[in-house]
């Protein structure tokens, strides 16, 4: 799909799931093309101005990108990812801060479940689970079924600065250690 141009490639993950990124810049043409998991989402064949910058959404939420292009020397470019008006670097660092991620195997399929902290929604593999939250004596609990599995997000003090700490359960057994 892209030819030879490819310049920059990007992983972006978000709540409903990883997506890549990549750009092909001709730099005799000035052609321009964006793609997302391989599809097309912008073409310009033929650009008389090559350096500029490229808007586009991804995902589910339709979160904004931007990739500017810009000259460093002679014909050389440099290319880079703003995501959400942030640089990808700390767009993904706020995303540490405000979701936890965990990797998982149920029934032979690998299910990626995300939590956003913020609102307590919770995604999986792409698609914002129903949920139900109650207060206990310890924190909270935010519980959802994957198939015929019960989950359950546990929401706790650390007893520390460090604030909340987010433990996963499946059928009532602690999985491992959020994926970041």
């Amino acid at each position: 799909m892209l030819s030879g141009d490819l310049v920059a490639a990007w992983e972006v993950a978000l709540s409903d799931g990883v997506y890549r990124v990549e750009f092909a810049h001709g730099t005799t043409t000035g052609k321009r093309v964006v793609s997302i998991n391989g599809q097309e989402v912008i073409r310009r064949d033929w650009m008389f101005k090559l350096v500029g910058k490229e808007t586009f959404t991804v995902g589910g939420a339709n979160t904004k990108a931007t990739i500017s292009i810009e000259a460093v020397s002679g014909f050389a470019y440099e290319y880079t990812l703003e995501v959400d008006g942030r640089s990808l670097q700390k767009f993904m660092d706020n995303r540490v801060k405000t979701t936890e991620t965990w990797w998982l195997r149920v029934d032979g399929e690998e299910h990626r479940v995300v939590l956003e902290k913020d609102t307590m929604d919770v995604w999986c593999n792409g698609q914002k689970m129903e949920t139900m939250g109650e207060f206990v004596d310890d924190g909270t609990e935010t519980r959802f079924t994957l198939g015929d599995h019960e989950c359950c997000i546990k929401a706790t003090s650390s007893g520390r600065k460090s604030g909340i700490v987010h433990h996963f359960l499946l059928d009532g057994e602690k999985m491992s250690s959020p994926a970041q």
